[in-house]
């Protein structure tokens, strides 16, 4: 897809000289289940997340994830686009220790699907790198602080030099 369709990221110039999508291995450790509290307390919140250019792009706050990598417990934010009603898909940004020296330095994605049981499938297997990776022209929301984890996650999607 990035190096033909006419929906690719890479600008048309330069997909001639792609070649591939650079991925760490599948690690089952990286896969975990993880429970959404959802922040019901009262309407819904509305943030705006900083983007890689400089503007601000209105998200819904959906709730917090609680899961665990190893023995340590973990949270992350997840996210809806501010005008959809819907939260049938969650949009995680995060960040990792490994930003900036074997992943892309803004941090990268992860998108979940709703569960029955309030139960997701956090695979950071899936995780991958923002658009704007590719292309500057696209604008890419930038992780909060509090999707800022203090661990490697050594799991999807990598840079292709490292």
């Amino acid at each position: 897809m990035f190096a033909s369709s006419a929906d690719s990221p890479i600008p048309l110039m330069e997909r001639t000289r792609f070649t591939a999508l650079s991925y760490y291995e599948i690690d089952p450790t990286y896969r975990v289940p993880a429970f959404l509290k959802e922040d019901r307390s009262g309407p819904p919140v509305i943030i705006e997340l900083p983007t890689s250019t400089n503007q601000r792009r209105k998200m819904r706050t959906v709730g917090t994830l609680g899961f665990s990598l190893g023995a340590t417990r973990h949270t992350l934010t997840a996210f809806a686009d501010a005008d959809t009603r819907s939260v049938n898909r969650l949009f995680v940004p995060f960040g990792d220790l490994t930003n900036k020296k074997e992943t892309y330095g803004g941090g990268r994605y992860l998108d979940l699907e709703r569960t029955p049981t309030g139960l997701y499938d956090l695979d950071f297997n899936r995780a991958y790198n923002p658009y704007c990776v590719y292309n500057i022209a696209y604008d890419c929301p930038v992780p909060p602080q509090e999707n800022r984890l203090h661990v490697e996650i050594r799991a999807g999607e990598r840079m292709a030099d490292k």
